[in-house]
């Protein structure tokens, strides 16, 4: 199945509204931008992945996954052959509000990791009088009660033409100690002008950027590289470990060592 056309299985998950579809993927892969008629389950079993929705890249990282309301835009971004992905395409039911309306990454518990794991067997549709359809449901039917705590790995993107180079270059100087008036100068702008632009076009201040963008890096430092607490907090421009292990708090409401072990 992982091995058809990128565009053949985006048309064949809808073929059967009312039957589950189930995908697992373990290559580099980018799909274009699209949207289901199916609630999407996508959980990062190691690796790190991306979600492009909406003016933002949504990072999940490894043991978490992210939930996709049906018909909304986006798409996957699988950037490392070591990603392991496994999705699942749930039927829209008149009963399926709250939770299954609103976007979000979650951690994954040793309970639903073993249900996730017990999957790979399954590829395809999933027959609604296929007896295993019920495991599927269940699934679907805990998420409600298990996703209470959200990781807000997202970071906003503008095309915005005088922007977009700024934001470009804060993320590949994420170490260093930039400051509006720095970013201004370098690129000719002023500095109310340049706080202007993320407010309106990103919706929040140049300074909750860096420090969301810092947040992103650090978790993809920790999944994606053999640096230590140390070296990612310095990479991350960070003076000292305690500053930067108080943000990540702040961040994710745990501390970096605790994320490690989640996702390692």
């Amino acid at each position: 199945m992982s091995g058809l056309a990128t565009n053949d299985i985006l048309v064949y998950i809808d073929k059967y509204p009312d039957q589950i579809f189930v995908l697992h993927e373990r290559t580099e892969r980018r799909f274009p931008v699209h949207q289901h008629e199916k609630g999407q389950m996508t959980y990062v079993q190691g690796g790190v992945a991306y979600v492009h929705v909406e003016g933002k890249i949504y990072v999940i990282p490894a043991r978490h996954y992210i939930w996709i309301p049906a018909e909304l835009p986006h798409f996957l971004q699988v950037k490392s052959a070591s990603s392991v992905i496994r999705t699942i395409y749930f039927p829209v039911q008149d009963q399926d509000a709250g939770f299954y309306q609103k976007m979000g990454i979650y951690p994954v518990n040793s309970l639903l990791h073993e249900m996730l794991l017990y999957t790979e067997r399954f590829e395809g549709h999933i027959k609604t009088d296929d007896l295993h359809a019920c495991f599927f449901s269940a699934i679907k039917n805990v998420l409600p009660e298990l996703g209470v705590t959200h990781l807000p790995t997202a970071l906003p993107t503008s095309q915005h033409e005088r922007l977009k180079p700024v934001l470009t270059y804060l993320e590949s100087h994420v170490a260093d100690q930039v400051t509006l008036h720095d970013m201004a100068s370098k690129f000719g702008i002023s500095e109310r002008s340049l706080s202007r632009m993320f407010q309106s076009e990103l919706s929040i201040s140049f300074l909750q950027y860096v420090k969301q963008l810092r947040m992103v890096k650090a978790v993809e430092f920790m999944l994606q590289s053999d640096l230590n607490l140390t070296e990612i907090a310095y990479a991350t421009g960070y003076l000292s470990v305690s500053a930067f292990s108080n943000t990540f708090f702040q961040f994710t409401n745990m501390r970096p060592s605790q994320f490690i072990n989640t996702v390692r």
